[in-house]
């Protein structure tokens, strides 16, 4: 007896036993108008969305060069290669290579679309010319071979694959909302217990830490880029960057001693975080040594949340040193400061948790998608 573990695989066995033919994409898809529009003709509310060579609409335009169910491949720039479909009328960008099946009743655009995006970074790797701007030719994304099942088989792996894709977009949102409610949360509570009465003091950051310095030349020797500590350079170097951003590699010397607050002094202007003794400051990152019997660092590092950040002006905005030893903050007792940064630090536990477990969810769940989609778009070649 014929077991059949699913529906397409039935109909592959009925239908296309000895595999399935292909066809270059150019032989099954008809080209579609495109046309170039000026930043400034674009607008917010226009009344279509434009695509042109980015992963998302470039803007929207109060005409349409094309109808809906269609295909568009970047042509140009960082994201060479990335595919769409669009179920609208928009209008086609000169970035971008615009498609359309030329009969949906031997081989469906959604299909296709589907079948393009399972090989994505295939084409992205393979197809684009990494040159100083990145681009794909059209003669070759023409030539790319489609397997083409019967229709039957198409619609049923369609109908999968848009299942899919509503499900990833509903938890995504779901996820999503539930992070931004918690922020909110936790913004609210930290507003709270960083205002207070006028029985708490203010203070200049001169007035309460011990140094308040800026970061300077790279030292004579370094790992630049190194992520993590080695036995020669267990030192890190901190730049004016957010987040990991930040770490511009290792060396075998340090500069700063003590437990500190660095503040971005350029570009990400004002980003400011805890760091552990021991590290080196450099491109002008400013560094506060918290005076531990009046300030905490974490508590600085929170004030610093709620506290307006100013630079000097000028053609390139920066923080300096005397701008920064005038911001006045107010501080309570010490005791009253390790009390707020430990309620603080539990909420921003749970968001943080909530951040990473949601990109880890995501992923999980997009690696099943492409698996899935992978599993389905993968048919025996006829005559093989």
């Amino acid at each position: 007896m014929q077991i059949y573990y699913s529906k397409i695989e039935k109909l592959i066995i009925e239908l296309c036993p000895s595999g399935v033919e292909s066809f270059a994409l150019a032989e099954l898809c008809d080209p579609l108008k495109k046309g170039t529009l000026k930043t400034g003709e674009l607008s917010v509310d226009g009344n279509y969305p434009v695509i042109n060579s980015g992963r998302s609409w470039y803007g929207r335009y109060d005409e349409y060069n094309n109808g809906g169910n269609a295909i568009a491949i970047a042509a140009r720039g960082e994201y060479a290669g990335f595919i769409n479909y669009i179920d609208e009328e928009f209008w086609a960008g000169g970035l971008c290579y615009p498609y359309r099946s030329k009969d949906e009743n031997k081989a469906k655009t959604k299909f296709i679309f589907y079948y393009l995006k399972d090989r994505q970074e295939h084409i992205r790797e393979t197809l684009v010319a990494h040159g100083s701007i990145p681009a794909i030719n059209k003669s070759d994304i023409d030539k790319f071979k489609i397997p083409v099942p019967p229709l039957q088989v198409q619609e049923e792996i369609v109908k999968i694959l848009d299942n899919f894709t509503e499900l990833e977009s509903e938890l995504e949102s779901e996820l999503e909302a539930e992070l931004e409610a918690r922020k909110k949360q936790y913004d609210h509570y930290k507003k709270n217990l960083l205002t207070f009465d006028s029985s708490v003091q203010w203070f200049s950051l001169n007035n309460v830490c011990l140094k308040i310095s800026a970061g300077g030349d790279l030292p004579d020797k370094l790992l630049k880029g190194q992520k993590f500590p080695t036995k020669e350079f267990p030192y890190p170097i901190y730049s004016n960057g957010s987040e990991e951003k930040a770490l511009y590699g290792f060396t075998d010397v340090y500069r700063i001693d003590n437990e500190a607050v660095t503040i971005s002094a350029r570009g990400t202007i004002g980003y400011h975080t805890v760091r552990e003794e021991k590290f080196t400051p450099i491109v002008r990152l400013l560094v506060l040594i918290p005076d531990n019997k009046i300030i905490t660092a974490k508590f600085l590092n929170y004030i610093l949340d709620i506290t307006k950040i100013g630079h000097s002006g000028g053609s390139i905005p920066q923080l300096t040193v005397p701008n920064v030893k005038k911001i006045k903050i107010p501080v309570p007792p010490i005791k009253e400061q390790e009390q707020i940064v430990s309620i603080l630090d539990k909420f921003d536990a749970l968001v943080n948790d909530i951040s990473i477990g949601l990109p880890a969810e995501l992923k999980a769940r997009r690696q099943q998608y492409e698996y899935y989609r992978g599993k389905l778009l993968t048919f025996k070649e006829l005559g093989k």
